[in-house]
């Protein structure tokens, strides 16, 4: 299934169906997952960031319709493939060039602030920019030069400029995990054995995906949710990830959505019996994260929209929970190490 010239949003909800129209016992797990969802998801992000790249050329107005849609669609599209945090997105720590979030120190603004104030050439010249602090770069840094004023106080041309380097930036960075994933590492994981320097069994290659999964869904669980959750005493509604934009629940259900499918697609040949606690966790999931009407998780502030978000929370880790009690005995894998945690 091929994703380029369809909204990001729709192409992840189709994904569960394409995976079960490839289904069949003789079809490989790991080629099933690359085949309907990484290659498609990489190829979305790269199409949406040279888009927002050609939209910031054309028009740098942090206020205009057109960049702000190329912005939320290619932000839509990474978190798409946020959660698959190994190979070519973690080359040269390029997941977090893309999203460097959570960031509690604010280096972000930090960052952006000291560019600004002292019109640094860096903006200039793309292969200088791409060394930069990545607080200064990806979507984060992005959402800050297009919906947060306080930013805008400089020299409207040289703030012009550094969105431009920005927007190059994801979309050179978008473009290098693409090319680097089709077909070199592609061939890495699909092809395991005693001779590949990653995988030397099918086992790692499943394991690699199976952690994608867990690791995907507890980050949304604990960072995307439970951060601005904080504590019934003092919430955080504006540690939600992209609150200025007015994305912190459209990045939830997006997540959702790409590791539902991923944890679908890893038990497509477990029996029907079975797997019909995960089948009933991710519908569910599914189903609360549609139904809650509470863009940048104001709610957390009174007590009936903090409970419909801890219930969110929860379907999103009985997600998580189903997943560990059917797809790891099935594959014979377990979690590994987290990513995230840098261990």
């Amino acid at each position: 299934m091929m994703c380029r010239k369809t909204a990001a949003a729709l192409c992840l909800a189709l994904w569960p169906l394409a995976a079960a129209a490839a289904g069949g016992d003789d079809l490989d797990l790991v080629a099933k997952a690359v085949d309907v969802q990484i290659l498609p998801g990489y190829e979305t992000l790269a199409a949406a960031s040279a888009e927002l790249d050609a939209a910031a050329a054309e028009d740098c107005d942090p206020e205009g319709e057109t960049l702000r849609d190329a912005y939320n669609s290619a932000f839509d599209a990474w978190i798409g493939v946020s959660h698959l945090r190994f190979g070519p997105s973690e080359t040269d720590n390029r997941a977090f060039a893309l999203a460097f979030w959570p960031d509690d120190r604010g280096a972000s603004r930090k960052t952006l602030a000291g560019l600004i104030r002292e019109e640094d050439p860096v903006v200039n010249d793309a292969e200088s920019f791409g060394n930069v602090s990545i607080a200064a770069r990806g979507f984060f840094a992005l959402e800050m030069m297009l919906y947060d004023g306080s930013l805008s106080e400089g020299d409207p041309g040289y703030s012009c400029r550094l969105v431009r380097a920005i927007t190059r930036d994801i979309a050179t960075t978008a473009a290098a995990i693409e090319a680097d994933w089709d077909p070199a590492y592609a061939e890495l994981i699909l092809h395991p054995g005693p001779e590949n320097p990653i995988y030397l069994s099918d086992l790692e290659a499943l394991q690699e995906l199976y952690k994608a999964l867990m690791t995907g869904l507890e980050f949304t669980a604990d960072s995307r949710l439970g951060r601005p959750l904080g504590t019934f005493e003092k919430p955080r509604p504006k540690r939600a990830e992209a609150w200025r934009s007015g994305r912190s629940l459209r990045d939830v259900q997006i997540s959702i959505a790409a590791t539902s499918a991923l944890a679908e697609i890893l038990a497509s040949d477990v029996p029907e019996e079975t797997r019909a606690p995960l089948d009933v966790a991710v519908e569910r999931a599914g189903r609360l994260a549609g139904r809650l009407d509470d863009p940048i998780f104001t709610g957390v502030e009174t007590p009936t929209g903090r409970l419909r978000i801890e219930v969110l929370q929860q379907a999103v880790n009985d997600v998580r929970d189903a997943s560990q009690a059917v797809i790891g005995p099935a594959l014979g894998v377990s979690q590994g190490f987290n990513s995230l945690d840098g261990d």
